[in-house]
């Protein structure tokens, strides 16, 4: 079944900003119904209300708030073709704040949204043939390196990559499960120029590849019928450095 085979959308948590507003673009353009989720509510997500997503208010600090939005998405669709927990927050450890409060929201974020949201939305992944469907975790890099600065940041996504194993067995074959594990993809406006040299130099390809490269891979798990459960590491080269 190919991406755009059917009205059921793609749900993108996170879709507001970086990699998530610009799947949500891809899937537009290939006029695929898209659902987003927004925390904060940026100028490009009226831009992509007017280019017909829907664009749904989630607050996942909460299991409340994670509930609600299953609700709010259970109201617009009947069915999903994928969703795409994009949603993220990358908190260092901090003087100025505890280590179980930074453990907690860290864990909140990558571990128990996705986790409840797959629960939540089984029963509109399900029901439409053999790999039909799918879910994909967006983690890190830092899951098999370890980071001294975002100890609990690089648990959460650890986690959050040992869920897509555990998915990728409950939900088989009719929805298929895995995960993408980012290195560097794009710069912030911030980022000065003796930082991106740095960045730069710690891959092999030399290059920030940009949201295109996540995007290709994207399309490549949602189209086979064969791929799940599997980590895809997008990273130049970074652990041969």
């Amino acid at each position: 079944m190919g991406i755009t085979s059917s009205a059921r959308p793609i749900l993108i948590t996170g879709g507001g900003k970086r990699i998530g507003l610009a799947l949500a673009h891809h899937f537009l353009a290939k006029q695929q119904p898209v659902i987003i989720s927004y925390r904060t509510r940026y100028p490009a997500v009226a831009e992509l209300e007017q280019a017909g997503a829907t664009c749904l208010f989630g607050d996942f600090s909460t299991n409340q708030g994670i509930e609600q939005f299953a609700a709010q998405v259970k109201q617009h669709c009947n069915g999903l073709r994928a969703v795409l927990h994009n949603a993220s927050a990358w908190l260092a450890e901090s003087p100025h704040s505890s280590p179980a409060q930074t453990l907690a929201a860290m864990l909140q974020i990558h571990v128990n949204t996705p986790y409840l949201l797959n629960h939540l939305f089984e029963p509109l992944l399900r029901g439409h043939g053999h790999s039909s469907a799918d879910i994909i975790h967006f983690t890190d890099y830092v899951v098999e390196r370890g980071s001294d600065k975002h100890i609990a940041y690089a648990a959460s996504k650890a986690a959050l990559d040992n869920l897509t194993r555990s998915f990728a067995r409950k939900l088989a074959p009719e929805v298929k499960v895995n995960a993408i594990a980012p290195a560097m993809i794009m710069f912030n406006e911030q980022d000065d120029a003796d930082y991106r040299k740095e960045a730069l130099n710690k891959s092999l390809m030399k290059i920030v590849p940009g949201e295109q490269e996540i995007v290709l891979l994207v399309d490549y798990l949602l189209n086979s019928h064969y791929v799940t459960g599997r980590t895809h590491a997008v990273d130049g080269g970074r652990p041969l450095r």
